[in-house]
């Protein structure tokens, strides 16, 4: 007798279980890879290792359990060493730190791939596994987190459960020193079964699971996941905007938010409001008082005001899913009036953009906006004077061209107030000049060059354009900056706001209706071009996916506790709404037995009795064929082939892949007639047909089925030969 060693399990077994801990290893790194953590060429690298070393599984050439060892204690302070020296840069602590982790977990991860492995290995590859999954967590929780996430869960519990299986047998075997044969029968009787198994244990951990993570109560903001890179050019996002920044962004396809309307989408240009800006010095716009801020801090209904609304109706409620972004500033429709959410403090500058005091992290909030605008009438008769404080919107650049002036001057001529100048200097804008993303404006002075020279430009080049052009005439303006409205996902009832939609825009001064209105000169194309992005079968699955990660989001990710009231609140109507119409139905089926009680006993007359009771008999005739129908298909079904094959294949237990002869001799002795009855065993059908074929082949079955022992070559042979045989007498009809 001699003890079980590691390579007598079965190869097949055996295979099974590297086949599990590869994809597990494989699936920790695609988390990381999904969440940007390493790039294209990094993950085709890794890959490329992880092959070699399933080649090189119980091969000489892999590296020893020692040698393993030591550099895995050597690459700790090797790693550290490197990131004293700077060899790791890339941005701030924050993001450095996650970046070298994942290298440091990558590389510990190949050495034991490497290795000659034991089962102390294997558990330490699992469990750097999960800090793969777990570290991708921090870096980006998206929907391509949740699918990997899925894949390691999955992979991961069926990894565990053959592991498990494999060690326990070794033990035993080893306990009872059983000789190699004894050790290889019971290793992974049926692995079909193993991932059924796991799915059936996720589906169970996920039923838990879901309740509790939708019960737990909520303290803090739902906002998590850090921004990876840096985002302050983005439109909107830093404190500046530059002639050419624009058109750089809108090549960019990421998502920056997701925004959900509540009520009916209103009509006309829909765009998300940044902040605004009120100094051009030729270049680039700026904030004449960035420093000077006035906090908002929570009131009634937990809603933080920063505005007064003209009235109810005309309110704009917007559920905003927000990216991680490296600005302060949040987005609305203008104008926005208020704000509720984990929102303790917000800062409102005289450019009335609105301000965290944070930035950096994922955020939800609801923003309702005013979007009502005075009657083009009102704005027509506003000549009233600009007081003190508004002269800073008049301010052109020292090196304003005076062409420019001039222009303004020739296409505001017939103009008598300032909404129609601003409207003429619109529509010049839009028709005569062309909308591109390519920078060809340029030199000291690129605004003269658009105008006069290019003919062409981004978004904040036409709207600088106007901006100073109504400024040259004595109207108060200012540039703003945000996006446009977005793609609309029909499927997710959602605008998906990307770094392409990001816009520019300006913003006129009318001082009577104390109102900034704002204008829009970029030409259509622009919005074209932006919701026209890939072709339509991109578009489509562009669109699911969204859908698929807007769901992940809002329900998961950025569930606070104002999500969990409006999901409480939202089941609750539900289950009302449910309970009324259930009550209703149950009052109608009450009174119409009533009614159909009086009918029959005679209340209409006898003609009317008869028909009811005429009507009743048949009911319970048509429903008594139908039972009896369900009856015998029920007794059909389980008599049938395919019945059969599904039992076995699912519900019984032992060999059944080394019994499918079996099935085979009842499918050859149901065509000649003999069927088994649910009472009979099978030795006891074999004999009852008298058929030598039959009782050899179940003999065989009683030896694999009851006896545990596996067939040999030869085995199977000598029945595949009596099954032949038995059928010919089938055909020849000598049975």
């Amino acid at each position: 007798m001699v003890a079980v060693k590691f390579s007598t399990f079965p190869k097949d077994s055996e295979t099974i279980f590297r086949l599990f801990s590869y994809v597990v290893v494989l699936s920790g790194f695609i988390a990381l890879w999904a969440a940007g953590a390493f790039g294209t060429v990094a993950f085709s690298i890794y890959l490329t290792l992880t092959a070699i070393g399933w080649r090189l599984e119980y091969n000489k050439k892999q590296i020893s359990e020692r040698t393993g060892t030591v550099l895995t204690l050597l690459s700790l302070p090797l790693f550290f060493a490197l990131w004293k020296i700077g060899f790791f840069t890339g941005g701030s602590y924050e993001i450095v730190l996650p970046a070298i982790l994942a290298k440091l977990i990558v590389f510990l991860t190949l050495i034991k791939l490497f290795q000659q492995k034991s089962d102390r290995d294997w558990t330490f590859l699992y469990v750097m596994s999960f800090f793969d999954v777990l570290l991708a967590a921090g870096l980006s929780i998206g929907a391509s987190y949740i699918l990997s996430f899925l894949l390691f869960t999955f992979c991961f519990i069926c990894a565990v459960i053959i592991f498990e299986a494999r060690r326990t047998r070794r033990s035993v075997n080893e306990a009872m020193k059983l000789p190699s044969p004894q050790a290889n029968r019971d290793f992974l009787r049926s692995p079909g079964r193993i991932p059924l198994i796991a799915f059936l244990i996720i589906v169970l951990i996920i039923t838990i699971a879901i309740p509790i993570f939708f019960l737990i109560p909520r303290v803090g903001s739902a906002s998590s996941g850090k921004e990876t890179g840096g985002v302050s050019t983005r439109s909107g996002f830093s404190d500046s905007v530059q002639l050419g920044g624009i058109g750089r962004i809108q090549q960019n396809d990421e998502v920056v938010m997701r925004i959900r309307l509540e009520g009916k989408t209103p009509t006309g240009d829909l765009r998300w409001r940044g902040q605004a800006f009120d100094v051009f010095d030729g270049l680039s716009w700026s904030k004449s008082r960035p420093g000077i801020k006035e906090v908002r801090t929570r009131g009634d209904c937990d809603i933080i005001q920063v505005d007064y609304a003209s009235g109810r109706d005309s309110l704009l409620v917007q559920t905003v899913y927000a990216e991680p972004i490296d600005t302060p500033v949040i987005f609305a429709a203008p104008k926005a009036v208020g704000f509720q959410g984990n929102l303790s403090v917000l800062l409102k500058d005289d450019d009335d953009s609105i301000s965290l005091q944070r930035s950096g992290e994922r955020l939800t909030y609801k923003a309702i906006s005013d979007v009502s605008l005075p009657a083009v009438e009102l704005l027509r008769s506003d000549f009233g004077p600009y007081s003190p404080s508004e002269q800073k919107y008049l301010r052109l650049p020292d090196s304003f061209d005076p062409r420019i002036s001039a222009l303004a001057a020739k296409i505001t001529s017939e103009s008598t107030n300032r909404y129609d100048a601003a409207k003429a200097i619109e529509t010049y804008l839009k028709s005569n000049y062309g909308y591109t993303l390519q920078l060809k404006a340029g030199g000291p002075d690129p605004l003269a060059d658009f105008l006069f020279n290019v003919r062409e430009g981004h978004c904040e080049y036409f709207a600088t354009a106007m901006a100073t052009m109504l400024r040259s005439q004595g109207i108060a303006t200012r540039l703003a900056a945000g996006f446009q409205r977005g793609d609309y996902n029909d499927t997710a009832d959602v605008f998906v706001v990307r770094q392409r939609h990001a816009h520019a825009w300006v913003e006129v001064y009318f001082p009577d209706n104390q109102i900034w209105v704002p204008f829009d000169p970029t030409p259509a194309a622009a919005s074209v071009m932006s919701s026209t992005y890939g072709g339509q079968i991109g578009q489509n699955v562009r669109k699911y996916l969204d859908a698929l990660e807007m769901f992940w989001v809002q329900y998961f990710v950025a569930f606070d506790n104002q999500e969990q009231r409006s999901l409480l609140s939202h089941t609750g109507k539900t289950i009302s709404a449910f309970k009324s119409d259930l009550s209703d139905k149950l009052e109608y089926g009450r009174r119409y037995l009533a009614e159909f009680r009086a009918r029959l006993t005679g209340r209409d007359g006898l003609a009317e009795a008869a028909r009811a009771g005429g009507n009743a008999a048949l009911a319970v005739f048509l429903f008594t064929i139908l039972a009896l129908g369900f009856v015998n298909a029920r007794k059909r079904l389980v008599k049938s082939r395919v019945w059969t094959k599904l039992r076995r294949r699912f519900f019984n237990k032992g060999n059944d892949g080394n019994v499918e002869f079996y099935d085979r001799l009842l499918e050859l002795l149901s065509s000649a007639g003999f069927q088994r009855k649910d009472y009979e065993t099978p030795l006891e059908f074999a004999l009852a047909t008298n058929l030598k074929e039959a009782i050899e082949v179940t003999e065989k079955y009683h030896f694999v089925r009851y006896g545990r022992q596996q067939l040999t070559e030869s085995d199977r042979r000598e029945i595949s030969e009596i099954l032949k045989k038995l059928e010919k007498r089938l055909i020849d009809g000598k049975l």
